[in-house]
């Protein structure tokens, strides 16, 4: 039997543009299966992999094989505290900002949506060490950390925009309210750890310092004994998604077609509130809230999405314009923020609303572009891959699950984009659409366009451009015209 893996090689000499040939190749080797989700008793053991800490005893959450719910980033790793401040007390948190893109606190009420988020670059840094997440930062700094305060209030900052960088902003506080008058929740997250660190970005997780009313300071296991962080989580029932049931009762309701809510072309809807997300399904439109629809986001990101379904056709691409973000993965020395677009930004596959486990996602340095950053992306299942839909190619691709929407329609895909601290004066960013309905008109190019289609129309459509496959190209093209020169000298 031949080796697979020479096989897979062999696809993946079939190469890469030439500016992007570098990168490619290390997407190749990426180590995270795209093949749509699959049974493995392996992943049956009791407990999941990842650092935890006493405070940070939820997580990690991210793709398979961590925890999975609430449709994370698979570039991500988020990790949950559950705790309550005894009265009087005072909760410092201690740290180090994570070799990564991005790392944040956020706090949560028990619907899953969030009271206030602290993202790095408005830390200080302690005396002496340096805020990595800033314009113009050393990434490599050794002297990284810094200190924050947990306040047991509700209140926000207002004088912050939510989901574009604030100029100039800064802050040493977050604020966590006692849902139900004594569980405070509070999630750190780190985006996209440079290549080779840890899922912490090469950094302890960070410790709670907890000062009681009568001065007497704790740390470590006595801090997290104080807090009480073993207890369970006091949640809504539709805190990570909609329920199932109401997910099917919106799933067929009367009149829809077999495809709902998928449409053709698809429509991209952008996120406000949870009313305005069911409406996704029963076709309402108004002028609704910015604000979550629970599932635990971060409001420093605004979110696209759409779905789709594989009764249109096998493939659905994409084709779109990526905004210019930092370049981070490789360990990259400086922070350059002022001439991005935004902080982050990426697509996923994943399943549906009530299941809301993510499948893969590609981020901004993962996706292949062209030289004026237009990107393809080919979705579908594993089995129906084009032979052309991979980054050496030029083409991007990601999968739709094999069970679809994880519980009634195999045949669904659902795909979300995220931007991330969007600059305000980049005018084609989510976070600038003020209505449902104005996603084309605001993002302009940034929105992607989509169309169905079968394997071999998409294989005939969208060509491998690699430099292996154009110099065999050129190869074979002065061969026959050398041939073809001879025979027509020929006596």
């Amino acid at each position: 039997m031949k080796n697979p893996s020479l096989n897979l090689l062999r696809l993946a000499l079939l190469g890469c543009t030439a500016a992007l040939c570098a990168a490619s190749v290390a997407l190749a080797a990426d180590p995270v299966p795209m093949s749509g989700p699959k049974y493995d008793q392996a992943l049956n053991k009791m407990g999941v992999p990842g650092v935890r800490t006493c405070f940070w005893a939820s997580g990690p959450y991210s793709g398979d094989p961590y925890l999975n719910v609430a449709w994370p980033d698979t570039n991500t790793y988020y990790w949950g505290a559950k705790f309550t401040m005894p009265e009087g007390s005072k909760l410092h948190i201690e740290g180090q900002f994570p070799h990564a893109r991005y790392s944040s606190y956020t706090s949560y009420d028990d619907r899953g949506q969030p009271v206030e988020s602290l993202a790095d670059y408005l830390i200080e840094p302690l005396p002496g060490h340096i805020n990595p997440a800033r314009d113009g930062a050393d990434r490599n700094a050794a002297k990284r950390s810094y200190a924050i305060e947990v306040l047991a209030g509700g209140q926000r900052d207002t004088n912050r925009v939510e989901g574009f960088f604030n100029e100039g902003a800064l802050s040493k506080t977050v604020s966590v309210p006692k849902n139900g008058g004594t569980q405070q929740v509070l999630i750190l997250r780190t985006y996209t750890p440079d290549r080779g660190t840890s899922i912490s970005g090469n950094v302890p997780l960070p410790a709670p310092v907890l000062t009681l009313a009568d001065g007497k300071v704790l740390r470590g296991a006595a801090a997290c004994a104080a807090l009480n962080t073993e207890q369970l989580l006091q949640v809504q029932p539709d805190a990570f998604g909609m329920t199932v049931s109401r997910y099917r009762e919106l799933l067929t309701l009367p009149g829809k077609p077999d495809t709902h809510p998928a449409t053709r072309p698809s429509t991209w809807y952008a996120q406000f509130d949870r009313k305005q997300f069911e409406g996704i399904f029963t076709g309402e439109i108004g002028n609704f809230e910015r604000k979550s629809e629970g599932f635990y986001p971060t409001v420093d990101n605004q979110y696209i999405r759409t779905f789709i379904n594989r009764k249109f056709g096998p493939i659905y691409v994409l084709r779109g314009k990526l905004p210019v973000t930092p370049r981070t993965m490789n360990g990259d020395a400086l922070m350059s923020t002022k001439s991005a677009d935004m902080r982050y930004w990426s697509i996923c596959s994943q399943h549906g609303a009530a299941n809301t486990t993510v499948v893969k996602c590609l981020n901004d340095e993962e996706v292949v572009t062209n030289k004026e950053r237009n990107y393809v992306v080919a979705f579908s299942r594993a089995a129906d891959r084009p032979r052309t839909a991979y980054p050496e190619c030029g083409i991007n691709w990601l999968p739709i699950p094999d069970d679809g929407d994880g519980l009634f329609d195999a045949d669904q895909g659902n795909m979300m984009i995220r931007n991330m601290l969007a600059r305000p004066d980049f005018a084609n960013s989510i976070q600038k659409i003020k209505k449902t309905g104005d996603e084309r008109a605001v993002m302009g190019p940034y929105l992607p366009q989509g169309a169905y289609m079968t394997k071999d129309i998409f294989e005939s459509s969208f060509t491998c451009r690699s430099p292996i496959e154009l110099s065999s190209l050129n190869k074979q093209a002065d061969e026959a015209d050398a041939a073809q020169q001879a025979a027509a000298k020929a006596k």
